[in-house]
Order: C-alpha cells, then structure tokens, then sequence
C-alpha cells in the first residue's frame, strides 16, 4: 500500500510528537516551517475556545509563511485523547473536523466513527500503541497509520523492543509506521528507517528547544541526565510512564514508591483531570534519549542537525555497500 506523499516532501522522516504540557502553537509553527511535522496535545488548552484559537493561529501562520517563501510547510497534527474520561473529545474533534487539521494522533482508544470523520475531509489518522494488540484493533478500526512507543520512550512509554515490534506490526499492517523511543539524533532517525518505520516520532529531543514551554530547569535537567536516570513507574498517574528521577525524588517520591501501580495522592480538592496536569507539571517525563542531549537549540537549529546527521548516517550506509556487496 502506498504511504502518504508529504512523506517524501519532509526535509527529514519525523515527527515531533505532542507533548503534554510542553507543545504549543509556537514548536508546532516552527517545526512546519522547517519541514517535519509539528503536533500538539488538544487538552494542552484548557478549553475548547481555546483549543480553535490554537488551530487559528497554527493555520495563519503557516499560510502566511506559504505565501511569502513559495515554500510548501510540513502539514500539522493534534493529538486526541479517546477516552471516556475526556469529556471534550467530541467538541475538540469536531473543531478538527472544522478546521481539517491534517493529522490526527489518536491516544487511549481507537475508533472507526472517529476515523470515519476525519477521513471525510482527507485527514489521516495515526494511533499510538504499545503492543501488538493495541494494534491489532487500531487497524481494524481504520487508522493510517500506527505510532510503536518501544521501550524508553518519554511519558507512557512501552517495553518492547523496537526491532521484534516493528516485525510484528508489519506483518499485519502496511499502512505507515511512526517509532517512537529513545530518538534525538539524526542517525537514529536512519536507524527507525533501517528497522522499517516510515517516520521517526521524537517527543524528549524537542523539549529542548526554544520554542517549547518547558521550563528552563526541566531543560537542564535533561542536558544533566543519562539513560539510567529515567524512571519507569506507575506511581505519578496510576499507568507506567518514564520520568526523570530527580524530579521524582524533589516531590518525595523515592525509589522505595516507584514499584506503586496506585498514583500518588496529590490532595482530594483536585478532580482527576487537573491532579494529572498538577503531577505532570511538577515531575518531569523524558525518554532514555537523554543520554545524547546536551543543548537547548532553536527548532530550526535542531532540524537543521538532525539532517546533517541523517544524511552522514546514510552516506555511511552506502558506503558499507562496497565493503560487503
């Protein structure tokens, strides 16, 4: 089956994945703008009304800088979460549904009513999954494509690895396949097109950048952390996520809490919704991608090295050719 053509007009196969918290319209335009493909978290607005004006600006802006370059921007996505403990689903989606925001990355849930409608104005829609039956029935419902969070992966990551992942998914799905976990240089990128991913999904790498909301000591934090550093534990929101042990421990949760499959109890006055964004503000999520981060470029900078690492990473692939051909 073929795959979507902006594919082949990126300036290199990724995808900076939504984050929460951290993705704004601002990451969002620049990453467009320099030819990778932006994405946001809807509830990253508060409201709904807020949600729209995001898209408006996102939209605008990339017009805008269409018009004046010639240059055609990398298409955009939101990330919706299919859940019956979201109670905007619906609004948000039917204002992607207005606004015909070009991807859609669906998480916690996949459904063929809500593929059928962005698939009624040409969007696509990418779901992530962490294992092979998650898949299984994102691709019954209808999903073009699948985002595989393999082991160490930033937020709620998975444990598999990404090699015997991608083999099992392809074997039953031939639409595109996103990768996710433990991506933040350019000859990763190349090593998720040799393992058969279609585009590298990098969340940790983009978190510091100018352009994200993070905040500047969680950026630092990251420069100053390794791979060992990164926590996987159930005990911030009641499901496995990586997080960066320092952070863990200035809240008070130590090593001895990390086995918790119950979340910490952030104070009964907050309703589920606003303890996760309290807990998730105050400790950090990061993948094991740490380990290759020491800097806090602008996007352009970055994108701007990933290619040039991309393509040396290549060209060394060829050049093995003439070594064992």
């Amino acid at each position: 089956m073929s795959k979507p053509q902006f594919i082949n007009e990126l300036s290199i196969p990724a995808v900076a994945a939504p984050m929460f918290l951290i993705s704004g319209p601002e990451i969002v335009i620049e990453c467009c703008k320099n030819g990778i493909v932006g994405t946001f978290p809807a509830l990253n607005q508060r409201t709904s009304e807020g949600f729209e004006e995001w898209l408006i600006e996102i939209k605008t802006e990339l017009d805008k800088f269409e018009k004046e370059t010639g240059k055609k921007a990398a298409p955009y996505g939101v990330n919706l979460i299919v859940h019956n403990t979201n109670p905007r689903v619906q609004a948000d989606l039917m204002l992607c549904v207005k606004h015909k925001v070009p991807i859609i990355i669906t998480s916690l849930g996949a459904v063929s009513q809500l593929v059928d409608a962005v698939h009624s104005y040409g969007g696509l829609v990418y779901h992530d999954v962490i294992k092979k039956r998650h898949a299984e029935k994102a691709a019954e419902a209808g999903v073009d494509g699948l985002i595989l969070v393999a082991a160490g992966a930033g937020g709620h990551g998975g444990t598999l690895h990404p090699i015997p992942f991608i083999a099992e998914v392809k074997k039953f799905f031939k639409k595109t396949i996103l990768l996710s976990g433990c991506l933040s240089n350019g000859r990763d990128i190349a090593s998720a097109k040799q393992m058969g991913a279609d585009l590298a999904y990098m969340g940790t790498r983009f978190i510091n950048t100018k352009e994200s909301k993070a905040d500047d000591a969680y950026k630092e934090m990251i420069i100053n952390s390794k791979a060992g550093d990164i926590v996987y534990t159930a005990a911030v929101s009641g499901v496995n996520a990586n997080f960066l042990r320092q952070s863990l421990e200035s809240m008070g949760i130590t090593e001895d809490m990390w086995g918790n499959s119950k979340k910490v109890d952030f104070g009964d006055e907050l309703d589920a919704a606003k303890a996760e964004a309290k807990a998730w503000k105050t400790i950090w999520s990061a993948g094991q991608g740490v380990t290759t981060i020491e800097d806090d470029p602008t996007v352009k900078e970055l994108v701007d090295s990933l290619k040039k690492e991309f393509i040396s990473s290549i060209n060394e692939q060829k050049d093995l050719l003439d070594t064992y051909n």
